[in-house]
């Protein structure tokens, strides 16, 4: 049988909470024994995203970010969803170094960290309806190699 396991945090689109939906997310992930490595990664990618909702969505206020994760035997998903604004150009917006906001100092990277450091990235976006980042991350994956 297919082992597996789904979990939902909702916290608002506030700086404070970027660390507890990356630490629940990390938590979260433990259940397929993954390296220091690759629960740094799967935090650091998590934080982008829960980060580009705070800065993006919302225009300075404050709303919910869903934040969802499944396993599947040894596939971690992460899902990261807003009802904000959305993105007119997602191609454009996943490019490296884009901002939309360079008078703030981004850097545009974002996307770039999340593609570095998980095996897929998905962005889903409807302006005036909101935007979704889908992340998928094969734990194990240098192990697998070994055997």
């Amino acid at each position: 049988m297919e082992q597996t396991n789904h979990m939902v945090l909702e916290v608002e689109s506030r700086s404070c909470n970027e660390g507890l939906a990356r630490i629940a997310v990390a938590a979260f992930c433990t259940q397929l024994n993954p390296t220091l490595e690759e629960v740094a990664d799967i935090k650091t990618a998590v934080s982008e995203a829960i980060t580009n909702c705070i800065v993006h969505a919302y225009d300075k206020e404050t709303d919910v970010i869903r934040v969802q994760c499944w396993r599947r035997k040894r596939e971690l998903t992460v899902s990261v969803e807003d009802k904000g604004k959305g993105m007119e150009d997602v191609k454009k917006a996943m490019e490296p170094l884009f901002t939309t906001m360079p008078e703030q100092d981004r850097c545009g990277m974002g996307f770039a960290f999340m593609e570095a450091f998980m095996d897929e990235v998905q962005v889903e976006s409807v302006m005036g309806e909101g935007t979704t980042v889908t992340m998928k991350k094969i734990i194990g994956r240098q192990n697998a190699v070994l055997e």
